[in-house]
């Protein structure tokens, strides 16, 4: 047994030679000598417990298949929403909203608005006749099925709060027991001026909001958001999960940068382009100024990578090629985009 425990030994050592492992070489031949061969043959599994054994080097990259990247398109979103900090949201008190738009737009409020309703008038958009881009389609598409419509005026870049309630004389207090039939809140952007609605892919944004009530209590929060296109295409916006850090300059509170979408879902549209949106200046001198948190894996790069489908932000450019699993989540990645696309180095040098 013994023997043949040297054997396999010395046959893993040669490969570790080959694998420039030379001090796990080294440190297995030590063990050999002063354990392997005064160890009796009673306790033939000793060395199989004993002896940590390396599959392969670090440096081998055959076994690992690169993640596939998936080509996104960088298009500009006129609009942002995200639930304002003022006041106790809830069904009888009203909640507050804090928009963020870079042209004028309408932001209406529908209180009670139909599950069904909203469905509909989504598939309404994506294979109807006409597009939604001003509130009064919507509130066609919808049926009128909304107990309370509640519109402000938006100004361009204005990032106040404004509070929606619905009138006390509905005696609205609660939407039933789950599964309901209705949102509490269904928030919707559009362009105030019709001159905007030609500049802009993106023509409306649908944001369905939960309302606590005496039935459900769970906190005020953003359950969906849609973006409507001119062309009649409908996208859901997803968070990103990054670290608190790495947010730079961008702030943990301020509107998502950037809208990314799936460019052979946008060939319809008006092909590749790269704009800015609401906040995505911060986010370009955040990339510049390097405040970009490091890479979780090799700390040393900033983090640009975007794993999929659990939406983790943590690895750079580099170490996005050498995990088959999230490093955060451990879960399985299909795919990855970049969040930007810096030349290389060597071209940057050239130019200067």
């Amino acid at each position: 047994m013994v023997c043949v425990q040297y054997q396999f030994v010395k046959l893993l050592c040669r490969l570790l030679r080959k694998s420039r492992l030379i001090s796990y070489t080294h440190n297995i031949m030590e063990y050999l000598h002063s354990n392997l061969l005064c160890c009796s043959t009673s306790s033939p599994h000793r060395f199989g417990f004993d002896v940590p054994v390396i599959l392969r080097s670090s440096d081998e990259t055959e076994s690992v298949l690169p993640v596939p990247e998936k080509r996104m398109v960088q298009v500009t979103n006129p609009f942002a929403l995200e639930m304002g900090t003022s006041g106790v949201a809830s069904v009888t008190e009203g909640v507050s909203l804090r928009p963020c738009c870079l042209e004028p737009c309408v932001l209406s409020c529908y209180w009670g608005c139909g599950v069904h309703a909203l469905q509909g008038a989504l598939q309404t958009h994506q294979h109807g006749p006409s597009r939604l881009s001003t509130p009064q389609q919507f509130q066609e598409a919808l049926h009128f099925q909304y107990h309370h419509c509640q519109s402000f005026h938006i100004s361009g870049e204005n990032r106040e709060e404004h509070y929606s309630e619905m009138p006390a004389e509905l005696r609205i207090t609660d939407f039933g027991h789950l599964p309901r039939e209705r949102y509490p809140l269904v928030a919707l952007l559009t362009l105030a001026e019709p001159e905007a609605r030609d500049t802009y892919n993106i023509a409306a944004s649908v944001t369905v909001v939960h309302v606590p009530d005496d039935k459900y209590s769970l906190s005020a929060r953003i359950l969906f958001q849609y973006l409507l296109t001119a062309q009649g295409n409908m996208y859901e916006l997803k968070s990103l999960f990054m670290s608190a850090e790495s947010m730079g300059l961008s702030g943990a509170t301020d509107p998502a940068p950037s809208t990314e979408i799936p460019p052979e879902r946008q060939e319809r549209e008006h092909g590749k382009e790269e704009e800015k949106t609401p906040g995505m200046e911060d986010e370009e001198e955040w990339s510049q100024e390097g405040n970009a948190k490091d890479c979780v894996v090799c700390q040393n790069a900033p983090v640009n990578r975007v794993l999929l489908p659990c939406r983790h932000a943590c690895v750079c450019d580099g170490c996005v090629h050498h995990f088959q699993h999230c490093p955060i989540c451990r879960a399985f990645v299909l795919e990855s985009f970049a969040l930007f696309h810096n030349s290389p180095m060597g071209e940057e040098d050239e130019e200067e």
